[in-house]
């Protein structure tokens, strides 16, 4: 039976860090968003010339050394590094020490699609071009996905559950999920969830180009080439990113007198059980993850103020999506405020979901919906209000997050105002 247990600890939101195309702290992250800023651009990572899509969403200006000492950061795969710097920025948001006081109180989940695939990529290049004795001794550690979260681990000291989802695009949001689920069962005081990720690789642009996933008409207009629910929708802009958050249990958090910045009240997963790329036609995957979260939460779907939606820019995802929410939501779909920040940050995979949990609690905090930019040509099929290219000023009390993922992963979460 799903549903609020009153006995499990309540799990609040203390820290937020972020690594994005947007910006790579909390206040300019949120200006890029209210803005309307988008972060696509021509690709600089490598020559995409011979590529049909040549965009995507690099973080442009982010330096590793100024969260870590430079030979470490050499040892560090990029998803790492951008996991490290949002985690250090989140657990100081929070008020905490880099060393956490109770190490075996305290855990660590985050969530990554690819992990450090720019080590197995220059690995294998090293490998072909000059023989084994090229490849750099921190390729294979590096290179597993489990390598954000055992750096973030060490970095604090955080010793009790570790965990690792690779849940694809709904990789990031099932770590803040599972976060919370520790911190429920006792298992943990404190948890420092999030995800990461660095794909922007030639053989990542051109496999996703194979699958005709990617846009290929806004090459040189790459700001307008996210579309989520636009008529014009071509694909998803690969992006990249992290984005980190501290959960505590409430007691915990108010006996050190920590700031909370929300509430965890729902979250769920499902499987499509469907098909690898394609979504459900019956859309029932997303449907049950988005049910249970509110069950978990003990809500009804007229308690939703905001739904930050998947919303990728895919022909097919965007109409599941919108058909998902009208089949649970029923009539309040209709007066639901919903946006895809995708829209301005393309798709960055793991990291999405944590990133969005972020804009989540972001839009409770500020009151402040975020746009869905380039919402130009409406597709009758997608007919939800999905807060179309500006800001809108709208109390928000409780919002609801998603991500559906390859492979038919669906995670869902939901924060709340804190009073």
């Amino acid at each position: 039976m799903r549903g609020q247990n009153n006995k499990r600890p309540n799990v609040v939101i203390t820290g937020q860090g972020v690594v994005s195309v947007l910006g790579n702290a909390i206040p300019e992250f949120w200006h890029s968003l209210i803005e309307g800023r988008s972060g696509i651009g021509p690709i600089t990572a490598f020559d995409a010339s011979g590529l049909p899509c040549r965009i995507a969403g690099e973080v442009r200006d982010f330096n590793p050394s100024a969260y870590m000492e430079v030979k470490e950061a050499r040892r560090m795969p990029r998803s790492s590094q951008m996991a490290l710097a949002a985690a250090l920025q989140a657990v100081r948001d929070a008020g905490l020490p880099d060393t956490m006081p109770e190490p075996e109180r305290a855990g660590v989940i985050f969530g990554t699609a690819m992990g450090g695939v720019d080590f197995v990529d220059d690995g294998i290049t090293a490998l072909r071009a000059r023989g084994y004795k090229a490849i750099s001794p921190f390729t294979a550690g590096g290179a597993i996905p489990n390598f954000p979260a055992f750096v973030v681990s060490k970095q604090f000291q955080c010793l009790g559950p570790n965990n690792t989802t690779t849940t694809a695009c709904a990789a990031g949001t099932q770590a803040v999920g599972e976060g919370a689920e520790l911190i429920r069962r006792g298992a943990a005081d404190l948890v420092l969830v999030g995800g990461t990720e660095a794909f922007i690789r030639d053989f990542g642009i051109g496999g996703f180009s194979a699958m005709r996933a990617l846009p290929t008409s806004y090459n040189d207009n790459p700001e307008k080439a996210s579309r989520p629910f636009d008529a014009k929708r071509e694909g998803f802009i690969l992006s990249e990113g992290a984005a980190a958050l501290v959960l505590e249990s409430e007691e915990h958090a108010r006996a050190r007198g920590a700031r909370v910045l929300a509430r965890l009240v729902g979250q769920a997963s499902s499987s499509d059980g469907y098909h690898v790329a394609a979504p459900d036609p019956d859309n029932r995957g997303k449907t049950r993850a988005m049910r249970w979260a509110l069950e978990d939460a003990g809500l009804q779907p007229a308690d939703i103020d905001y739904i930050n939606a998947h919303g990728t820019s895919t022909e097919q995802n965007d109409l599941s999506e919108t058909q998902a929410i009208k089949t649970l939501f029923g009539e309040h779909a209709y007066k639901v405020a919903i946006s895809s920040t995708k829209s301005m940050m393309g798709h960055a995979m793991g990291a999405s979901g944590a990133l969005e949990t972020i804009i989540s609690v972001l839009a409770i905090q500020h009151n402040v919906i975020p746009p869905t930019i380039n919402y130009e040509n409406p597709d009758p099929e997608c007919d939800l209000d999905y807060t179309p290219n500006q800001p809108r000023k709208l109390a928000v009390k409780t919002a609801l997050s998603n991500s559906f993922g390859l492979g038919g992963q669906n995670a869902v979460v939901i924060v709340q105002a804190y009073e």
